[in-house]
């Protein structure tokens, strides 16, 4: 019997229908709850809420729906709770002095590169197209000298200019 089959049967009231989809997927179930919840307990509490959610709502099944992704829903819902009524999620953040460091500097960069923004409406429309093409466009400089219509110095010098511009405005030395 295919796992529909045999809910349809549970829900109509044959209790070795529920034995049989147990067994089938008793292994899976918990085996997903072990690898995210990374706690062989309390993988085992949420597997038996499950199982009780499964058969508290049982009368909710749809008989044209998949089994499978009808229980994972639940799975995936008890986990849900688990984590929200445990306040776990503690348990499995990794808070260490690198990743602290870490996430000063990015906020540093990211800092430098909203000030950075601010200052390019300094900049000459040509400059920032340029910037634009050379940078988000990831484009060569003879690609932008083809697409501008200039030469390849005259690129590179626009570029470098506006970069030079754009670091002399961050370092407060222009105004």
């Amino acid at each position: 019997m295919t796992d529909e089959e045999l809910m349809r049967a549970y829900v109509e009231g044959d209790v070795e229908a529920f034995q049989l989809l147990y067994n089938r997927h008793k292994a899976r179930v918990l085996g997903f709850l072990v690898a995210r919840l990374k706690n062989r307990a309390e993988a085992e509490d949420v597997f038996q809420e499950v199982f009780a959610k499964l058969h508290a709502h049982r009368l909710k099944y749809r008989k044209d729906a998949p089994f499978l992704a009808w229980l994972f829903t639940i799975v995936r819902n008890s986990l849900v709770d688990h984590v929200r009524k445990q306040n776990t999620r503690e348990k499995y953040l990794e808070v260490s002095p690198e990743a602290v460091n870490a996430a000063m500097n990015e906020q540093r960069a990211n800092k430098d590169v909203s000030e950075a923004i601010a200052e390019l409406s300094s900049l000459s429309s040509e400059q920032r197209m340029l910037l634009s093409m050379r940078f988000n466009e990831d484009l060569s400089f003879a690609e932008i000298a083809e697409s501008m219509e200039i030469s390849q110095s005259n690129a590179r010098k626009i570029v470098s200019r506006a970069i030079q511009k754009l670091r002399s405005l961050m370092s407060g030395e222009e105004q």
